[in-house]
C-alpha cells in the first residue's frame, strides 16, 4: 500500500457538512460526485496532502443510509492508495481478510476500489483505491 488515499465519513445532510468542513479545514471542497453504483453523493476536501470524503445516501437502501441509521454519523472508512488492486486483494486474500468486492469497481474521483471487511480489520472497513488511468489514443 501506498498511503493513506482519504478518510470517508458518513453524513446525512451534504450540504450541511460541506458547510461545515469548510469552516473546519478553511478550504473550500473541491469536487462533488454521484455514485450510483453506491447510492451517495461525495464531497472532497484536501487539507494539506490528505482528502476528506463526506458520503451522503441518496436513497434509504443506500449502505451510507443504512450505516448511519445503525451508528449515526461519523468516520466511515478509510482509504489506502494501491499501485495494482487486483494483486492487492489476493495478497489480502491470501493474508485472510475477508474481501467484500473481489472485482475492483468504479467509486468516485477515478478510482477502481474495494473493500476489506470491518470484522477481519479489527472493525475497521478498509477500501483499497487505485487511479483510472486514463487510456490515449493516436
Amino acid at each position: 500500500m501506498k498511503k493513506i488515499e482519504h478518510i470517508g465519513i458518513a453524513v446525512k445532510d451534504i450540504e450541511a457538512s460541506n458547510n461545515l468542513f469548510q469552516k473546519l479545514l478553511g478550504v473550500a471542497n473541491y469536487k462533488v460526485e454521484e455514485v450510483l453504483s453506491e447510492s451517495v453523493t461525495t464531497s472532497f476536501f484536501k487539507a494539506g496532502p490528505n482528502k476528506i470524503e463526506l458520503l451522503a445516501a441518496t436513497n434509504e437502501d443506500s449502505p451510507i443510509a443504512k450505516y448511519i441509521k445503525k451508528r449515526g454519523e461519523g468516520i466511515h472508512h478509510i482509504a489506502f492508495e494501491v499501485s495494482n488492486i487486483t494483486a492487492e486483494i489476493a495478497r489480502l486474500k491470501a493474508e485472510g481478510f475477508v474481501i467484500l468486492n473481489e472485482i475492483p469497481k468504479k467509486g468516485a474521483d477515478n478510482k477502481l476500489v474495494a473493500f476489506v471487511h470491518p470484522k477481519s480489520a479489527n472493525g475497521v472497513l478498509v477500501e483499497l483505491c487505485q487511479e483510472i488511468k486514463q487510456e490515449t489514443t493516436k
